[in-house]
């Protein structure tokens, strides 16, 4: 029977021949990468693939180059078994790191074949928001995989696994009681990958803020508001409460401007001006441009204009400023128009005349 040795046993030619072989490895790799870049730049494909399989590759060569290498070696027991539990840990790692990188590579490269810069960007929105949404979810799957792979490797583990069997049903019970709330947001993140109720860049009204979805996480959203301000939602909430989304099925608008006249006033030369204020400013979209009287009152008439612009950004901009348009009108052409307090005195019970208080 042949004895074991030890680690520290190992000849001299042995470990050189082994950080030869790791060097050679590097070098192959190194080689084959240089040129998968040039027939990648040639056949002009995407160059995201390559870079996302730089490290994990590099990584497993030099893994697989030292196992064969080792296996030329005898070690005692003890080490054996080390290094069987810690090659398998380590290979199921990097095999997870090459999968995660490749998946962030599809990831991207379906984002770029969908570019949410352009002005009707309902459709690559609508891709983009299902991308992040099923990445992240795939992203949790593979980890919480790889993460129980590595466990599986060791044998003790493997034994108490074996052992909480018997108690899974309360503890799938507990874990679940107090995990709901993740769950909850986890599974409502599926759907709405689907449901689409929101998608990235859409504009929003949640809880009386206005803004735009600027990232979709697997359980919360972030919703950038207008002043710069986050504003952090749990996915659950945009499937069980309202709110406003002012570019579910396109981003044009209708924005309102309210003026305030005096009864008397002619409407009709107020209706020309706003619609040649609005017709002559660029944001205009040339869908909707008109006034009306909407409420009357015993102090003032109220008109609302109806404007159209291409998004919500732009139909406010261009409602302050055909609003400040009207304004300068009212005061310099019109000032007749502008509603003023008035006060009827006439004579009789508690009226005292000046003639009365001078005698």
């Amino acid at each position: 029977m042949q004895p074991d040795i030890s680690l520290h046993h190992v000849t001299p030619l042995a470990a050189i021949s082994i950080a030869l072989s790791v060097v050679v490895a590097f070098l192959l790799h190194r080689l084959a990468y240089w040129l998968g870049t040039r027939i990648v730049r040639r056949m002009r494909i995407e160059p995201v693939i390559l870079p996302a399989l730089y490290h994990p590759t590099r990584w497993l060569i030099v893994l697989i180059t030292l196992a064969a290498g080792v296996q030329s070696l005898t070690f005692s027991a003890k080490v054996e078994a080390i290094w069987s539990i810690a090659s398998k840990m380590i290979f199921i790692l990097l095999m997870g790191w090459l999968i995660l990188s490749m998946m962030r590579a599809a990831r991207i490269i379906l984002e770029r074949r969908s570019d949410i810069t352009v002005e009707d960007n309902l459709k690559a929105r609508r891709q983009h928001t299902r991308i992040r949404i099923l990445y992240r979810v795939a992203q949790c799957i593979v980890s919480f995989l790889i993460f129980s792979l590595m466990l599986i490797v060791i044998p003790g583990v493997r034994t108490v696994g074996v052992t909480l069997m018997a108690s899974a049903g309360l503890a799938g019970l507990a874990v679940g009681a107090a995990a709901q709330p993740a769950l909850k947001n986890l599974i409502a993140g599926i759907q709405m990958a689907f449901s689409e109720p929101i998608r990235l860049d859409d504009v929003l009204i949640v809880e009386g803020e206005w803004g735009r979805v600027e990232d979709i996480k697997l359980t919360y959203v972030v919703v950038r508001l207008w002043d710069d301000r986050r504003l952090i939602v749990p996915v659950s909430y945009f499937l069980e409460k309202p709110f406003q989304n002012w570019t579910t099925k396109t981003s044009d608008l209708l924005g309102t401007v309210f003026l305030y006249v005096d009864p008397a006033t002619d409407i009709e030369p107020i209706r020309a001006k706003f619609i040649e204020a609005v017709q002559s400013n660029s944001r205009w979209d040339g869908r909707v441009a008109m006034l009306q009287v909407t409420d009357h009152r015993a102090d003032a008439l109220e008109l609302r204009g109806l404007l159209s612009a291409r998004n919500a950004g732009i139909a406010f901009d261009l409602r302050c400023e055909v609003r400040e348009a009207m304004m300068n009108f009212l005061r310099a052409q019109m000032p007749q128009a502008l509603v003023r307090s008035r006060q009827r005195l006439e004579a009789g019970e508690g009226f005292t005349r000046p003639s009365a208080v001078a005698e």
